[in-house]
């Protein structure tokens, strides 16, 4: 009998299967599994992996999840939670970079996957600008506010006033619905208007203004609600 403990062989076998397929054929829980290995060496972690899964509904609820509220799951810890957030973070700055490289207008996926994996996950509302140059390139983005549940305080002076400090001759306005439901409301519509107003008299371009939650996402562009100055 060896006394090798049996999840040792387990680690080894599933850092296997993701160095031959990558994460093909392996289960959320399992890829969790793997992650946490990197955070707890000496300790079978299938069951935290699976806990953290049901207690936060999937994997994107994982890594959405705040640090408090991942500590306070029994095995987790501050170094594995951090580990979490680090993942979400290098993906995040995975698709900013992504972003950069494209023409907004002819490839706005990159925008929205973008704006989902920074906002969608968020439990208060908030508000972000992405500034586009002449070339409709994203030159930065940057988080403005952030609110409520279900309100986030945002001054149209204020969008213009960071397109102009970012030398942008556009923008592209996000915000998320913690709800998850992605339509916007009158009060977004009447937002919109009130920017592309204000940016129109110092001759900036509102190219979008796009709603991410948990259910997709809501484009004023794709369903023609952007508001046009004349």
């Amino acid at each position: 009998m060896s006394d090798t403990p049996h999840y040792i062989n387990h680690r080894s076998r599933l850092r296997e299967r993701f160095q031959k397929a990558g994460a093909e054929g392996m289960h959320d829980y399992e890829l969790l599994e793997l992650l946490l290995t990197f955070s707890i060496p000496r300790r079978d972690v299938k069951p935290v992996a699976k806990k953290l899964i049901s207690t936060f509904g999937s994997l994107s609820g994982v890594l959405d999840a705040e640090q408090k509220e991942l500590e306070k799951l029994n095995g987790v810890g501050s170094m594995s939670a951090s580990l979490i957030h680090l993942v979400k973070e290098l993906y995040s700055g995975y698709l900013a970079e992504n972003m950069k490289k494209e023409d907004v207008l002819s490839s706005p996926e990159a925008v929205i996957d973008f704006s989902r994996i920074k906002l969608s996950g968020l439990s208060n509302e908030a508000f972000m600008v992405i500034y586009i140059n002449v070339k409709n390139e994203v030159i930065d983005y940057a988080l403005l506010q952030q609110g409520t549940l279900d309100n986030v305080a945002v001054y149209p002076r204020q969008v213009v006033e960071t397109a102009l400090s970012h030398h942008a001759s556009g923008v592209i306005l996000v915000h998320n619905h913690p709800s998850g439901n992605p339509m916007p409301s009158k009060e977004d519509k009447i937002l919109t208007k009130e920017i592309a107003t204000a940016a129109f008299a110092l001759d900036i371009r509102v190219l979008d203004h796009l709603i991410v939650g948990k259910e997709g996402y809501f484009s004023f562009m794709e369903n023609n609600l952007l508001p046009v100055n004349k």
